[in-house]
């Protein structure tokens, strides 16, 4: 894919110094550590290495990336590989993508403890789906899902959800069978919604009486337990969103689906339109229009853009992507091999390693001028000039 022309890492090293001192002692180490990564990304400072075409000798050099799972460039690459070692656990039935929301006023306590409350919407929405679709009375199975966390809406607001993709159907209570789901069809959303909603607020009180939420600004008083409970027990009467979206057209929809939302950041460098001291362009699109062209342009101050993308950063250590009954890890593979069985279906079939040379020596890309393929011949530490330097004019973004 060819370079944006303009990326957020050139909002950060053109206007994020200034903006680091207007914030300092308001900015999380975390957060700091994602604009040094994406600052340095795919630069000098993290060395890299230089590419020969085995056909015509063009050569250009690569700089390495930084491997944040915040920066807009590295996610490509990584959705890639996380796709291809998840083609094998694919099953040839329907698949359904099922969303879960938090009310606006979860979302404002769940920005100042993201690791509980994010935590907490993992847990609860997959235990909203295993024992709705466990009960007899709908789908009767033990279910599996795979679950993604989005912090963020079209504008870079905080909007938490999860974005769950579930195989339409189960293994019977026994295990001895499969039990589908009707076609087009998983679980009734309002079921799931009001199920959801209790699991999630009887997770927050816990949450609130075990010492584990923090409150700040105008929420301060919400320490107070008989506060807090006020405070949520409006909660208890509205709907929460939950919405099921039609299934999937089969298994290579869902890995298309994935490989899209899986490693995706709060905002692309291709949405980006211009930057400058003051401010910021970039699309977005407007869910409230119902028919014609959602896409528009928005302006935000340029600090307001650096907070609202540093507000998606996710606690050291914290994972966006779950799997859930079926595919939990510890046993997925049997699981899946064990469904495979019941259906019928055959194991996809493993490409068999390449021969030769070791892959890592070639690039995934071909060579832009002939087609040919690319082979590393030489890489350098940061901080190191290659010693077979092309030239400026080809060397690669």
């Amino acid at each position: 894919m060819p370079r944006a022309r303009l990326e957020v890492a050139d909002i950060f090293r053109r206007y994020g110094p200034a903006w680091r001192r207007a914030n300092a002692g308001h900015v999380s180490l975390s957060q700091l550590k994602v604009m040094s990564a994406i600052e340095a990304c795919r630069t000098e400072a993290l060395g890299g290495h230089v590419a020969a075409c085995s056909k015509c000798g063009h050569q250009h050099i690569a700089y390495n990336s930084c491997k944040n799972r915040h920066c807009p460039k590295c996610q490509g690459p990584a959705a890639r590989d996380w796709m291809g070692a998840r083609a094998e656990d694919l099953l040839p039935v329907e698949y359904f993508h099922v969303v879960f929301t938090l009310p606006a006023e979860i979302a404002r306590i769940a920005l100042w403890n993201k690791r509980a409350v994010y935590g907490l919407l993992f847990k609860t929405s997959a235990e909203t789906v295993v024992t709705i679709a466990g009960d007899p009375k709908c789908l009767g199975a033990r279910v599996g899902m795979t679950s993604v966390l989005h912090t963020w809406g079209s504008a870079l607001t905080h909007h938490p959800h999860i974005h769950m993709i579930v195989p339409g159907g189960g293994l019977s209570p026994d295990g001895t069978r499969w039990v589908a789901s009707k076609p087009g069809f998983f679980l009734h959303v309002r079921v799931l919604s009001r199920l959801f909603r209790r699991l999630f607020i009887e997770g927050l009180m816990a949450l609130h009486r075990t010492g584990q939420l923090a409150f700040f600004g105008n929420l301060n008083g919400l320490s107070d337990a008989r506060a807090f409970a006020a405070y949520l027990t409006p909660l208890r009467k509205t709907e929460w969103v939950v919405y099921a979206k039609p299934p999937f057209g089969g298994p290579k929809a869902v890995l298309a689906y994935l490989s899209r939302y899986t490693h995706r950041v709060a905002i692309s460098n291709q949405r980006l339109v211009s930057a400058s001291a003051d401010t910021v362009s970039f699309r977005w699109k407007d869910y409230r229009i119902k028919r014609g062209d959602r896409m528009k342009v928005m302006r935000l101050d340029t600090n307001e853009f650096i907070r609202r993308f540093l507000m998606h950063v996710l606690p050291d250590g914290f994972h966006r992507i779950r799997h859930y009954g079926l595919l939990a890890s510890a046993r997925r593979k049997v699981n899946i091999a064990k469904v495979r069985f019941l259906i019928g279906a055959s194991t996809p079939e493993q490409e068999p390693p390449p021969e030769g040379d070791p892959a890592p020596l070639t690039l995934r890309e071909p060579c832009p001028c002939c087609g040919g393929s690319m082979r590393i011949i030489e890489t350098f530490r940061r901080g190191q000039v290659p010693r077979s330097r092309a030239p400026p004019r080809e060397q690669a973004a």
